[in-house]
């Protein structure tokens, strides 16, 4: 198997054991982003910062693999609060256009450095 790294210094560093993406073949996996700033380090306020942040993360290291939103074909959020499930269909509706990828969205009781909101992506190039 070859597999690639992908790295953007336009998203956050890994906050654990994990590369920001994998590429086997015309196949990316992204690990989860939160809403970090990607120089910072430290989290946007509130559940829209951070879910804005969170998809502009996706971007970076999607364009870092070659592609982009619109190429990411699954789509794994996690938010500790479904309350705010109305509110990320509304944000995600302004990063992706139909059709749109396939999608989970789960309550998690905590997400890593206290945020609010998490995604992660399987996008296919080409």
């Amino acid at each position: 198997m070859n597999k690639q790294i992908i790295h953007s210094d336009h998203a956050p560093k890994a906050v654990g054991t994990y590369s920001q993406a994998v590429k086997v073949g015309d196949t990316v996996y992204l690990s989860g982003q939160l809403g970090l700033h990607p120089v910072t380090g430290e989290l946007a306020d509130g559940f829209e910062a951070q879910a804005h942040q969170m998809f502009q993360n996706l971007r970076a290291v999607a364009q870092a693999a070659g592609g982009d939103l619109k190429d990411i074909v699954k789509l794994g959020v996690f938010v500790i609060d479904l309350a705010n499930f109305a509110k990320l269909n509304e944000i995600m509706g302004q990063y992706f256009e139909a059709p749109y990828p396939a999608r989970a969205a789960i309550q998690a009781a905590a997400l890593p450095k206290g945020g609010l909101v998490e995604a992660d992506a399987v996008l296919v190039l080409g």
